[in-house]
């Protein structure tokens, strides 16, 4: 029986072209082609000033650097999310400080922020974890309320929005992914996003050594540049990405009207939900479920099964009883814009099969 992979980057001829055309240029790195990139990209963000980058890890680094975030400051985040939502703030020299999530939307449980916040917090690095926003009014609220900062990791929320707004338009910077399994790739790669010219042009310096003109280097920086081959093929995914956007949604729809006996994804009023990942929950043994799943011929994913303050490299003491929860019941499903109608029927029965057999 064929396996239904979790993911499956589309990569086809037109990828393949642009990047050929790329390789006959001559103009690898930060050339051209990582301009346009830049350019075409932005009208996703409503306008916003864009700065390429080498991986979404690198965009989160320099957007907290560009607004600012350094030694003594404490940043608010998740702890249901990747490492790299904290690394960053860990490598900027600052404190994450972690906060519990909201059950239905897997998102910072904005009652919780406040809590949390102290003399030495300055920003929210809010997830949009799945593809789900997170609630951005809210947190608005608050940050205008304290004086913080906003920056948004839209790592696995392309085309996300709220109200019609984008998602990397809410905050003062916001930091996305091109990594092969989002919901659309680079190959490798990350954008940061800003609506603050001098942010963007700090952001530019940083990835390029601290410089902008060859030799004259204003700061400290890094060699986080994007190449033109990267961009090339980013290039090609952005003028599909809607189309894949809309064949995610179908299919989580699909399963969300077909499961039974699990705790499907929510996705509240007046928000659009990408679906980078479709996450269900499980009360009985996870990791079995999973196996039998496997077995039956459908991948799954399990996105996070450790919290991010329990991992070594952190180990921090907190009280986060509804993250903890999330990391033992989540099983995510395939979902994405190559699976056909036979592939959701498949899910669909291979998982009602095991609930009513488990329950």
């Amino acid at each position: 029986m064929r396996r239904i992979e979790m993911a499956k980057p589309i990569l086809a001829r037109d990828e393949f072209r642009a990047v050929k055309k790329v390789m006959k240029s001559g103009n690898l790195t930060q050339g051209p082609v990582v301009s346009q990139f830049e350019t075409e990209f932005s009208k996703l963000v409503g306008g916003r000033e864009c700065v390429a980058v080498n991986s979404g890890t690198s965009a989160l680094l320099v957007a907290l650097m560009s607004l600012g975030i350094g030694k003594d400051d404490e940043v608010i985040v998740p702890s249901f999310t990747f490492a790299a939502t904290a690394n960053s703030v860990m490598l900027t020299g600052a404190r994450p400080v972690f906060v519990d999530i909201d059950p239905k939307t897997f998102n910072l449980d904005v009652k919780k922020i406040e809590a949390a916040i102290s003399k030495k917090t300055r920003m929210i690095l809010v997830v949009h974890l799945y593809g789900l926003p997170a609630d951005m009014a809210q947190i608005a609220d608050i940050a205008q309320k304290y004086g913080l900062l906003v920056v948004e990791d839209a790592a696995q929320a392309h085309l996300a929005q709220i109200d019609e707004h984008s998602v990397g338009t809410f905050g003062d910077a916001a930091a996305f992914s091109f990594y092969p399994t989002k919901n659309m790739t680079s190959g490798e790669g990350g954008m940061v996003v800003t609506k603050n010219s001098a942010v963007a042009r700090t952001s530019r310096l940083l990835r390029n050594q601290g410089m902008e003109q060859r030799y004259k280097n204003e700061i400290v920086g890094f060699n986080f540049r994007m190449t033109d081959i990267h961009a090339a093929i980013g290039l090609v995914q952005l003028g599909q990405i809607e189309k894949w956007t809309d064949k995610r949604i179908s299919n989580a729809d699909f399963l969300s009207k077909n499961l039974i006996a699990v705790v499907t994804p929510h996705t509240p009023s007046s928000y659009r939900h990408v679906f980078h990942q479709y996450t269900i929950r499980v009360s009985t043994n996870r990791d079995d479920f999973c196996q039998r799943l496997e077995l039956m011929g459908v991948g799954t994913g399990v996105y996070y099964p450790t919290p991010v303050h329990k991992l070594a490299s952190f180990n921090v003491d907190a009280h986060l009883p509804e993250t903890e929860r999330a990391c033992r019941e989540v099983i995510s499903l395939p979902v994405h814009p190559a699976l056909s109608r036979r592939d959701l029927n498949r899910i669909v029965s291979s998982v009602n099969k095991l609930s009513e057999r488990l329950y």
